[in-house]
C-alpha cells in the first residue's frame, strides 16, 4: 500500500467511459471519449477507467488512444476473469505512462451461478487470473462483483487470494445498489481488520444508486478506511446510475470538518466536464441535481433571496465559482465579435481551438439573427448542438420545409445527406414532427422504435430555443439523440437524425455475452 493511501488522500477513480457508457442510450463516439478523457486527466482524476477493451474494436482503440495521450492519470481497462480478456486489456492500456488492469468476477451465490462455478473453482480462477494479470502489469485491481451480497467467509477468502496473487487494489462493489451507509462502512472496516495483507493494498468502493444512497455509501466507506472512490460524472450509469464524482468531491471539500480527507480534483472544472458528458451522452442533467443541476444555485423563495442579497452564505454552502460557474457582464447579441464569444465560452467552461471557434461563431451569428439576446443557456445549447449534424456524421440534415395547420395531413419536404450523397423526399404525417420523422424514415430505412420524445425550452420567450431529446430502440440497443433550435420541428428532426447516427455506432459494437456493471 502506498503512503498516500495511508494518509488522508482519497483516490478518484472515474468510470464514466466504462460504467457510465453502459447506460442504455449513452453511446459516445471515439473522439468524444478522447475529449472527456483529456478533461478528466486535466482536472486531476487519479484513475480513468477508459473502457472494456474486449467489448469491441471501438472500445479497444479508444482505450489505447486514451492510454497514449494521458499525461497524469492511471489508465485502466476492465476485463473479465479470463486470459483472453486480460490479454486484450493489457494490449490497450500498456501504452499508458501508468497502466492498470482491472479484472473482476461475481462472487455472490447469484453471480457464481452464471459461470456455473462452485466456490473452490472460482477461488482457483481468481488466483490464476490475478497472477496472470500481475505478470503483465504492476498495477492490478481486482473486484468482487456483488460483494455486498456475498457470504462473509467467502468474500474474505477471495480477497485474501487476490492479495496473495498480487492485486494492488481491492474493489468492493455494491453492484445492485443494495447496501446502506452504516452497513457498507462496517463491511469495509471488518475486511481491512480481518483479511491478511489488507493494510498493504488500497480498498476501493464502487456504489450504484438504486436506493439513492450511492454517494452516502461511498463516503461511509471512506470513513471506514477505503481510499478509492469509483464514480462517474453526473452519476451516469446503468439503471439509477453510479456515485456522482461531483457529489463526493464537493462533500469532502465542504464537510472537511467531519470528513478530513482530500482529493486532487480541480473542482473548478466540474461544470465543464458535467456539460460535456451530458452533451455527448444525451442524458440531460436534472434541474435539481446536486452540485451541477440548473437549480443548484437558484433561489426563488423571498426569504432565501433576501438572505442571499445580504450574505450568500445564508443559503449557499459553496460558491458557484468553486465548481466553475462564473458570472460576467458581457451581453451577447448579433453585434458581438469572436473575442467576446471566446471569452464568454471560456467563462462557461469551454476552451475552443481556432477552427472550432470559427464553426461555433457561424452558428452563433445565425442564432443571433433569430434572437435579440443570447443567454448563457443558449450558448450551452449551441455548444451541445455543435456535436449534432456534424460534418463527419453519416446522416446530416441539409434542408427541411414543413407545411402544417388545422387541415391535414401535414407535409414535410426533407433533404438528407447520407454517406456524402443528397437524398430528398416528401412525406406526410399526423402533425409536423410526425411528417418530418416519416420523411427521415423514408430516406433512411430502419426498424428502430421511438420510445421517448421530449421538448424543453432553453430560455423564456417566444424566440427561445427548444431542446429536443429522443430515445430510440432497435434490437435491444437503445440510443438517445438531442438537438436545439429556435424551430422546434428542425430541432426534432436533428435530434432524430442524431439518434440514428448513434444507432449506427451501436451496430458496430459487438459486446461480449456477459458485460456486467460490476
Amino acid at each position: 500500500m502506498t503512503d498516500t493511501s495511508k494518509q488522508d488522500h482519497v483516490l478518484i477513480f472515474d468510470t464514466t467511459l466504462r460504467d457510465g457508457e453502459q447506460s442504455p442510450g449513452a453511446t459516445m463516439s471515439h473522439s468524444e471519449k478522447l475529449d472527456i478523457a483529456a478533461l478528466l486527466d486535466d482536472m486531476g482524476v487519479d484513475i480513468i477507467e477508459a473502457g472494456f477493451p474486449i467489448a469491441s474494436d471501438g472500445d479497444f482503440y479508444a482505450v489505447s488512444e486514451i492510454a497514449k495521450n494521458a499525461k497524469n492519470a492511471v489508465i485502466c481497462g476492465l476485463s473479465r476473469a479470463n486470459f483472453n480478456d486480460i490479454d486484450r486489456c493489457w494490449e490497450a492500456v500498456k501504452h499508458a505512462h501508468r497502466p492498470r488492469i482491472h479484472t473482476f468476477i461475481g462472487t455472490s451465490p447469484l453471480h457464481r451461478a452464471i459461470p456455473n462455478l462452485n466456490q473452490d473453482q472460482m477461488a482457483e480462477r481468481i488466483h490464476d487470473c490475478v497472477t496472470y494479470a500481475r505478470n503483465l502489469c504492476d498495477d492490478v485491481q481486482w473486484s468482487s462483483m456483488d460483494a455486498t451480497r456475498t457470504e462473509w467467509d467467502y468474500l474474505c477468502r477471495t480477497i485474501d487470494i487476490a492479495i496473495r496473487a498480487g492485486a494492488t487494489t481491492i474493489n468492493i462493489p455494491d453492484t445492485v445498489g443494495y447496501t446502506a451507509p452504516m452497513e457498507n462502512a462496517d463491511l469495509i472496516r471488518r475486511l481491512i481488520e480481518t483479511v491478511p495483507g489488507a493494510d498493504e493494498v488500497v480498498f476501493a468502493t464502487h456504489c450504484h444508486n438504486d436506493l439513492g444512497m450511492a454517494t452516502a455509501n461511498s463516503l461511509a466507506a471512506v470513513q471506514a478506511g477505503a481510499r478509492q472512490i469509483e464514480c462517474t460524472i453526473n452519476g451516469l450509469g446503468e439503471r439509477a446510475g453510479n456515485t456522482a464524482l461531483e457529489e463526493v468531491v464537493m462533500a469532502l471539500r465542504v464537510r472537511n470538518d467531519i470528513m478530513p480527507y482530500r482529493t486532487g480534483i480541480d473542482a473548478r472544472k466540474i461544470m465543464q466536464v458535467s456539460r460535456m458528458v451530458s452533451t455527448v451522452s444525451g442524458f440531460p442533467v436534472q434541474f435539481n441535481k446536486a452540485i451541477v443541476g440548473k437549480n443548484a444555485f437558484a433561489h426563488e423563495s423571498g426569504i432565501h433571496q433576501d438572505g442571499m442579497l445580504k450574505n450568500a452564505e445564508t443559503f449557499e454552502i459553496m460558491r458557484p465559482e468553486d465548481i466553475g460557474l462564473t458570472e460576467t457582464n458581457i451581453v451577447m447579441g448579433k453585434h458581438s465579435g469572436r473575442a467576446a464569444l471566446r471569452s464568454k465560452l471560456e467563462n462557461l467552461g469551454y476552451e475552443l481551438g481556432d477552427n472550432q471557434l470559427k464553426d461555433v461563431f457561424v452558428r452563433f451569428k445565425a442564432l443571433a439573427d433569430r434572437k435579440k439576446e443570447i443567454y448563457d443557456e443558449d450558448l450551452i445549447a449551441l455548444m451541445a448542438d455543435s456535436n449534432t449534424n456534424a460534418a463527419n456524421d453519416h446522416i446530416q440534415v441539409k434542408y427541411l420545409r414543413v407545411v402544417c395547420g388545422t387541415e391535414g395531413p401535414q407535409t414535410a419536404n426533407l433533404t438528407l445527406t447520407i454517406g456524402g450523397e443528397d437524398h430528398s423526399v416528401e412525406a406526410t404525417g399526423d402533425g409536423p414532427v410526425d411528417a418530418a420523422f416519416m420523411a427521415v424514415k423514408a430516406l433512411f430505412a430502419h426498424e428502430a422504435s421511438l420510445q421517448l420524445y421530449q421538448v424543453s425550452a432553453v430560455t423564456e420567450g417566444t424566440d427561445a430555443q427548444a431542446t429536443v431529446s429522443v430515445r430510440m430502440e432497435e434490437g435491444g440497443k437503445i440510443v438517445t439523440g438531442q438537438s436545439s433550435d429556435t424551430d422546434t420541428v428542425v430541432a426534432s428532426t436533428k435530434a432524430y437524425v442524431n439518434a440514428l447516427n448513434k444507432l449506427i455506432l451501436r451496430r458496430q459494437k459487438t459486446a461480449p455475452a456477459a458485460i456486467a456493471s460490476q
